[in-house]
């Protein structure tokens, strides 16, 4: 399959690696210099001249909703796996002829993920709880933090929306909010313009309370969460590939960071896309990041309103 990627920054030089490692011929679409083989400086080139059928977007945030609409004006039909958030704000999708679009949120792929969906199947869920974070200044060695998309709200930047994976796990697991509240913003010494911190509380269709703290301050990093069922506690450390219930560990492995990614890309190849979050969920990812800064603003709780 040939496969496009459009930015080339540290994401899009991993999905770029990784789909050449699927045995896909992949070309980048990317202003930026590079000694790429396969370089086309705008994506209308790239339509034109190498013919894709599989487009990932891995631009800024904050250019992700003009990227989708100038492969929708282009005419393209194939399949678009757009990086998460996938819009900074709320958007209207442009009429598209696309084949199937996905969100990169690709720890639905990861195992342990997988191994706590099923056992959660069919559990009367009480209470919730999930976190990630991880120093800001030691996410990409190479660079000065401050230069990055993450230090810049202009681009799309800031815990809530780059650390939108639990925001998308709470949502798949325990299903669409009902009611939430939010605390959070710029608040530590880091030099960034963007929020550094944040924690909802929601009330969700499955779940009565689930919590999310996200934030850029954890040294070490952590990333997991835990649920209360009415028979179980149910633990998942995803930093040391470890899922406990009771305390007693069920499973683990030890599944390397590029996993869920291939898995991803295995499934937007393969059209066994079940597991992927489409697009309507991802919105609804916007919608709740759009929720919980209003809720942070207003100090007080947002009701959704019925469809």
């Amino acid at each position: 399959m040939r496969s496009l990627v459009v930015g080339y920054g540290s994401i899009g030089r991993r999905h770029e690696r990784l789909l050449g490692e699927l045995g896909c011929e992949t070309a980048i679409a990317s202003r930026s210099a590079s000694d790429h083989v396969r370089r086309f400086a705008t994506i209308e080139s790239a339509l034109r001249n190498w013919a894709p059928e599989y487009v990932v977007v891995a631009t800024p945030t904050a250019q992700h909703f003009a990227v989708v609409r100038d492969l929708a004006a282009s005419g393209f039909g194939g399949r678009v796996l757009v990086e998460k958030p996938i819009f900074d704000k709320v958007q209207e999708w442009p009429r598209a002829a696309f084949s199937h679009v996905a969100v990169a949120y690709q720890l639905r792929c990861h195992p342990l993920v997988m191994a706590l969906t099923r056992l959660l199947s069919g559990q009367r869920l009480c209470e919730a709880e999930l976190q990630v974070g991880q120093w800001l200044p030691e996410w990409r060695a190479s660079r000065d933090y401050r230069t990055t998309y993450s230090a810049i709200a202009a681009q799309g930047g800031g815990a809530l929306r780059d650390l939108s994976h639990e925001l998308d796990l709470a949502l798949y697991l325990f299903g669409p909010w009902k009611k939430l509240t939010a605390l959070g913003g710029h608040l530590s010494d880091l030099e960034i313009d963007t929020d550094d911190a944040y924690t909802l509380l929601l009330e969700t269709s499955k779940c009565p309370s689930v919590s999310i703290r996200l934030n850029y301050l954890d040294r070490p990093r952590q990333r997991g969460l835990k649920v209360n069922t009415s028979t179980a506690t149910f633990a998942l450390d995803l930093v040391h590939g470890v899922l406990t219930q009771d305390g007693a560990v069920i499973e683990s492995t030890a599944t390397d960071i590029d996993h869920p990614y291939r898995e991803q890309h295995r499934a937007m190849i393969g059209g066994r896309t079940e597991t992927l979050c489409g697009f309507a969920e991802g919105l609804a990812v916007v919608h709740l990041i759009a929720a919980a800064e209003e809720a942070n603003r207003t100090s007080r709780w947002i009701i959704k309103s019925a469809p």
